[in-house]
C-alpha cells in the first residue's frame, strides 16, 4: 500500500515508549504509559515525515511502584516541575523501510539532538477499516546530558546506576 499524506495520530493503545537502564549487573525495565504524539508523511518520499511527541513523566512504569516514586522524584526526573518529556523531529534519512530520525529530545527542562534508527513496519488497513502506519525506533541517550545525575558509588569505584538509557518506541498511527 502506498503511503498517504497525512498527519497520523498515535494510537497508544496499540504503541509502547520503553526504556531500559543498567542497574548493578542487571538491566531494569520500564514503560511510559501516558502520551501522545503525530506523525506526518507527505506521500510515499519517509524523509519528508515529521513527528512531534509527549510523554508524561508522572506515568513511569517499571512495575514497582517505590521505585517509580523515586523515578518521579527531584533525584531523577523532578515530574512535578517537569511533567512532560517531548520530542520534535528535525530531520528524516534513509530508504527502504530503514531511517533515521533526528530531533530535539527534552527531558527535565534540557534539550538535547537525538537520532533513532527506525524501521518502517508499513501501511495497512485494519479489520475495521482504519487505515494505521508503523514505526519502530530505537536510541540511546545519557542520563547526565539531560541533568539526571542522581547514583550511588559502590565499591570498586562502580555505580548503582549506569549512564547509558536505551530507548524503543514502537508505535502505531491512525489518520486523524
Amino acid at each position: 500500500m502506498t503511503i498517504p499524506a497525512a498527519t497520523w495520530t498515535i494510537d497508544t493503545s496499540h504503541s509502547e515508549v520503553a526504556f531500559t537502564v543498567r542497574h548493578l549487573m542487571s538491566k531494569v525495565r520500564g514503560t511510559f504509559d501516558d502520551f501522545s504524539g503525530e506523525i506526518t508523511t507527505a506521500g510515499d518520499d519517509l524523509n519528508q515525515a515529521s513527528v512531534r511527541a509527549e510523554v508524561q513523566m508522572s506515568s513511569v512504569n517499571t512495575r514497582n511502584e517505590q521505585r517509580d516514586g523515586h523515578l518521579r522524584s527531584t533525584e531523577i526526573f523532578n515530574a512535578e516541575a517537569n511533567p512532560t518529556m517531548s520530542f520534535v523531529s528535525t530531520a528524516v534519512t534513509g530508504g527502504n523501510g530503514e531511517h533515521e530520525i533526528a530531533g530535539d529530545l527534552t527531558i527535565n527542562g534540557v534539550t538535547k539532538p537525538v537520532t533513532f534508527a527506525a524501521e518502517f513496519l508499513g501501511v495497512d488497513v485494519d479489520a475495521y477499516g482504519v487505515t494505521r502506519i508503523g514505526v519502530e525506533a530505537k536510541g540511546q541517550i545519557n542520563k547526565s546530558d539531560f541533568g539526571v545525575d542522581f547514583n550511588i558509588p559502590l565499591d570498586g569505584g562502580k555505580l548503582l546506576l549506569g549512564d547509558k538509557i536505551e530507548i524503543t518506541l514502537t508505535v502505531q498511527g491512525t489518520q486523524a
